[in-house]
């Protein structure tokens, strides 16, 4: 098999494209490195600089690599910036899908792996969501997200190729320091940002009905990210019938934001106390995965713990922010 990897330039990409190559698979990587970081992929993997809205782009590189499987990861992935520019994020998750799939057909490519999310649950009700739960989204990302599964199943079922849709929870932690997250969008890299500044970590609403009053997430390693992505991976190309699969990519245990900053504070030494904001709109109390399916069909399970996330982490943070080794 050669696969290739869509923003495998990316903080998750480079992880997915390191993982499978070091498994064995030949990986070609297409990123347009707005955000991707070329330095880390390893030398073995080739790199392609250009967009998935460029078709010219996308079937030369099918056809040179002999591509026979996609790992599709390249999107906008911002919730709040979806808000504000919708058609941004329609254009370049659900169209730049589009042409990417008209492409993958043309080149008579049978393995499509799509990088979803659980936003597409929107603010779900069950303790432990299954795939099985509705879809409601309420932002425009989420939005994209499940208009790019219903547009990659069909595809697949009208053109005979198989198909994945994983679905992560709360990404975090690197395998290593050069690979971290360099955006600080997500909590994790948030409050070590204001503990660099010597700011106080915030908390967005401690009265909601859980415990201790914060939002309770399900937090996965990037690294286990990765190996569930080898895994469905070659699930896909030992079938010979087309398959239709979908997954939750989660530990499926909870973490509190104010367990999540007790931890922050104990990894990096930060005497800073959380400070308590109002609720932000949207924000479901719980959402936490079942990950059952995936282990009953194909063996995997998420094997790394939060701590772990959040020192590997903050050890890319150091190597980025040498000032905050004050702490």
């Amino acid at each position: 098999m050669t696969w290739l990897i869509t923003g495998g330039a990316g903080y998750i990409g480079a992880h997915v494209a390191r993982t499978m190559a070091a498994a064995g698979e030949r990986v070609v990587v297409l990123d347009d490195v707005s955000s991707g970081i070329p330095d880390r992929l390893p030398a073995e993997v080739a790199l392609v600089r250009g967009s998935v809205l460029d078709r010219e782009l996308l079937d030369v590189t099918l056809a040179e690599h002999g591509v026979t499987g996609v790992v599709h990861l390249a999107a906008r992935k911002q919730v709040g910036e979806s808000v504000e520019k919708p058609l941004l994020y329609y254009r370049e998750n659900v169209y730049g899908l589009t042409v990417l799939l008209e492409a993958v057909v043309a080149a008579g490519v049978r393995r499509f792996l799509f990088s979803s999310s659980a936003a597409v649950y929107g603010i779900p009700e069950a303790e432990l969501i299954s795939e099985d739960a509705p879809c409601a989204p309420i932002n425009p990302y989420g939005e994209t997200k499940l208009a790019g599964e219903w547009l990659v199943r069909a595809a697949g079922r009208a053109h005979g190729f198989s198909t994945a849709c994983l679905r992560y929870f709360n990404v975090a932690g690197a395998a290593r320091p050069e690979l971290a997250d360099t955006g600080v969008f997500n909590i994790i890299p948030m409050f070590f940002d204001r503990i660099t500044r010597g700011e106080a970590p915030r908390i967005f609403g401690a009265d909601y009905p859980t415990p201790d009053g914060t939002c309770i997430r399900d937090y996965i390693h990037v690294a286990d990210l990765a190996d569930a992505h080898l895994s469905v991976a070659r699930a896909l190309a030992a079938r010979e019938e087309a398959a239709e699969l979908t997954f939750n990519i989660g530990r499926g245990e909870g973490v509190s934001v104010r367990e999540l900053a007790d931890l922050v504070a104990e990894v990096t030494g930060s005497t800073l106390v959380p400070v308590v904001e109002p609720r932000r709109p949207g924000d479901a109390a719980k959402a936490v995965a079942s990950s059952d399916l995936i282990a009953k069909e194909l063996g995997w399970t998420a094997g790394r713990g939060v701590r772990e996330m959040v020192a590997s982490a903050w050890e890319g943070w150091l190597l980025r922010h040498p000032e905050a080794a004050r702490y």
